[in-house]
């Protein structure tokens, strides 16, 4: 009757770890969830580090002016009262010169 029941609890047990390795929510499933989670933790720090970006950026819209001259003078080309403003044109390469023509 005992080797019967060791039997028993030595099948039972066998079942019990190929579910554990093999069947839902297993250690494969378990495995894959961690990836799954490493992955999601690294693009939200990702995110993270772009929206303090975009807070800091509309800090300085809201309360500096800094920030506001200087998009006016990068995006629109604006110069304050009383500057000066150059203009630096580079010199176009120089086309080859035609041949002459005859008369």
């Amino acid at each position: 009757m005992l080797r019967y029941a060791a039997l028993i609890l030595l099948a039972l047990l066998i079942v019990l770890q190929i579910k554990l390795w093999t069947g839902a929510g297993g250690v494969r499933d378990v495995e894959s969830l961690r990836g799954t989670v490493a992955e999601t933790r690294k693009a939200n720090e990702a995110l993270k580090a772009r929206n303090e970006a975009l807070q800091a950026e509309v800090r300085d819209l809201k309360e500096g002016r800094d920030a506001i001259e200087e998009r006016a003078r990068s995006e629109l080309g604006l110069v304050k009262p009383g500057e000066t403003f150059y203009q630096v044109v580079e010199p176009a390469t120089p086309a080859e010169p035609s041949p002459p023509q005859q008369k």
